[in-house]
């Protein structure tokens, strides 16, 4: 597992940095998609999480979810054009989830990426560490704070 500052990147995962998600490639043309440790941590304790409902089709750039926490209210960006094909009712339900165990439990949504999506913007862990790096230093955080009983 690659780690940035106490921040963990499970070497599995592909990263959209900017977005600040991972995307887990299901083998049959889907992805998983959820929110990084980073992303966990500048959000603070996460009380809300509402995705987009199955068959939606969402635009690049656009919100797959949105995410509610004592500190910030904002969208789960999708990284390409896709269709929402399965929701986590488990984080609308327990949204802490996406802070205890963001790469297993806390997935958000399923999606299958448009036939013309681009997914070049998309890096493997290893390349990623340097550039959310940069983004932590960036948004000033320091290391990452794993809630009690954090799975990753």
């Amino acid at each position: 597992m690659a780690e940035v500052k106490n921040c963990f990147l499970p070497e599995d995962l592909k990263y959209h940095v900017e977005y600040n998600i991972w995307l887990r490639d299901l083998g049959d043309g889907s992805w998983e998609i959820g929110m990084t440790d980073i992303a966990q941590t500048l959000a603070g304790s996460i009380i809300h999480c509402r995705p987009k409902k199955v068959g939606k089709k969402v635009k690049q750039g656009k919100g797959l979810a949105t995410v509610e926490s004592g500190k910030w209210v904002g969208p789960v960006r999708s990284p390409f054009l896709c269709e929402v094909i399965a929701r986590n009712e488990a984080v609308e339900s327990e949204a802490t989830n996406l802070n205890r165990s963001p790469y297993k439990e806390g997935w958000i949504v399923r999606v299958t990426p448009d036939p013309a999506a681009d997914l070049n913007e998309l890096m493997d862990a290893e390349a990623a560490v340097a550039s959310f790096a940069a983004y932590m230093e960036e948004h000033e955080l320091e290391e990452c704070i794993h809630c009690e009983g954090f799975d990753g």
